[in-house]
């Protein structure tokens, strides 16, 4: 282990989280709000003392990362940059405790989107600015930002970008990984652009940003106690429902159509299969809740979003579903268990995740009746190795197992079931909003500081795919 390689360039990476920082800092002063100001200062004069100490403690250290090492780098750059980014919070007593800012935060970051506040709208607007743009910069990801804007450092940023990418798949879209990392910044950048602009024609420019923030991230904070519902407008429903499928696409493919490979992204298999989902759920639930609605176009503009919503884990809301029929309720559980696409802002299991245990599925029933026949395992059009399919099946086994040991803690709240399970899952999934008391009208300041805190562990270990957290409690990753 390069302890010393580690804490520099977590120390490195924190004062990049300050540099972002400085813009609602800015705001705070642009708004005139006094308390924002002197939380944003001190969280600033805080970052650099933190960063200052280890550049200065290590200034001698040959930098030195490591697949292993990067593990442990890239989770502490989660939870570090997590305590700091919750002190505005805790300094403008936007909650009352730490741990139920330390949960939003990590919520923003992880792109999970759940939230612990009762009350939205009147709270300080470069604070909510704060909060929606960790949703931001944790949909491409933290440490991929590094890595994209810091290559004059030598650093080899392969198995940084690899442990906190979400997705089986990580594809290197250039021959250097600082070029691959940049490529995947500026699609991200010019698509948050592009909706930006296109919601500014019917609200304001700072709800825009804020509403972009939350989409592109597949996070879902919104700077509305209704969420998206607040704007009352198909438009922006309709916008908004664009820009959280494509936020949940595989941004590889984004990259090859602009490289002139457009036939090539369309024949993606994991892009055939999510948007099938998207497609048939929506018509279903539609049909399903038509007698609320009136008409089929209202039904499919508020299916559609939810779905997009869940499917993406990005966990805006129209509307409270919990008061739909029971068969487009359970819809959007099974959407729990699916998630975006591989390299995508989204969480989850995975669409490639679901298609390749539909593959593995076929090919035991075909055993069966072939017991001697030689069957090839493929995820789409291409055959995959043993060994990474029972990587695959692995992590799905951790995945459910880690949910239903949530459930089991956020069962000692003494909340019924249906909240509890979905509670867990929408955590783990970085999803954001679930059913019961964890729906779009309700929130997550129910629960004990002690659950929030059990929470955050749940979102972080989502993040980052279990097992990049999962290593560092076993023996052999300390071992020489």
């Amino acid at each position: 282990m390069h302890i010393k390689s580690v804490l520099r360039f977590l120390a490195l990476i924190q004062l990049l989280v300050g540099v972002c920082m400085l813009v609602p800092f800015a705001m705070a002063f642009y708004y005139g709000e006094d308390l924002a100001i002197m939380a944003f200062g001190i969280t600033e004069a805080a970052i650099a003392l933190f960063s200052s100490v280890i550049l200065i403690a290590t200034r001698k250290e040959t930098i030195s990362i490591k697949a292993r090492d990067s593990y442990l780098l890239v989770t502490l750059v989660w939870v570090v940059a997590t305590a700091f980014g919750a002190l505005p919070l805790y300094l403008t007593h936007t909650f009352e405790t730490y741990p139920s800012c330390y949960f939003e935060i990590m919520s923003g970051f992880t792109t999970t989107g759940a939230t612990a506040l009762s009350s939205i709208e009147d709270k300080l607007k470069s604070i909510l600015f704060w909060r929606g743009m960790t949703n931001w910069l944790g949909g491409m990801g933290i440490v991929v930002l590094f890595v994209a804007l810091i290559p004059f450092m030598g650093l080899k940023g392969t198995s940084l970008v690899n442990a906190e990418s979400v997705g089986p798949t990580k594809d290197k879209l250039t021959p250097k990984i600082q070029h691959t990392a940049f490529a995947l910044w500026a699609i991200y950048g010019v698509f948050s652009v592009l909706q930006v602009l296109l919601l500014w024609i019917k609200i304001p420019l700072y709800d825009a940003v804020t509403v972009m923030f939350g989409t592109m991230g597949a996070a879902g904070f919104a700077p509305k106690n209704s969420s998206i519902g607040s704007y009352e407008s198909a438009y922006v429903d309709v916008i908004v429902t664009i820009f959280m499928i494509i936020a949940g696409s595989n941004f590889s493919l984004y990259f090859k159509a602009m490289r002139g490979h457009i036939k090539d992204a369309l024949r993606d298999k994991e892009l055939h299969l999510y948007l099938f989902i998207v497609s048939s759920f929506s018509i279903m639930i539609a049909l399903d809740v038509l007698d609320i609605y009136g008409s089929f176009s209202t039904a499919l503009r508020y299916a559609a979003f939810h779905v997009a919503s869940i499917i993406t884990t990005t966990g805006f809301a129209t509307c409270d579903y919990n008061f739909w029929p029971q068969f487009s309720k359970t819809l959007l559980v099974l959407l729990f268990f699916v998630g975006g696409c591989a390299g995508s802002a989204g969480g989850g299991i995975k669409v490639v995740r679901v298609g390749a245990m539909i593959s593995l599925a076929r090919n035991a029933i075909k055993k069966r009746l072939h017991p001697n026949a030689v069957i090839p395992l493929k995820l789409g059009d291409s055959n995959v190795e043993q060994s990474v399919m029972l990587s695959l099946c692995g992590f799905v086994g951790a995945y459910i197992l880690s949910g239903l040991i949530g459930t089991v803690i956020f069962s000692l709240s003494g909340y019924d079931f249906e909240t509890c399970f979905t509670a867990s899952f929408l955590l783990l999934g970085n999803i954001g909003i679930g059913m019961g008391k964890v729906s779009p009208s309700g929130n997550f300041s129910i629960f004990s500081d002690a659950i929030l805190s059990a929470g955050s562990f749940l979102m972080l270990i989502g993040r980052l795919e279990l097992f990049t957290v999962f290593a560092l409690f076993t023996k052999d990753f300390w071992k020489k």
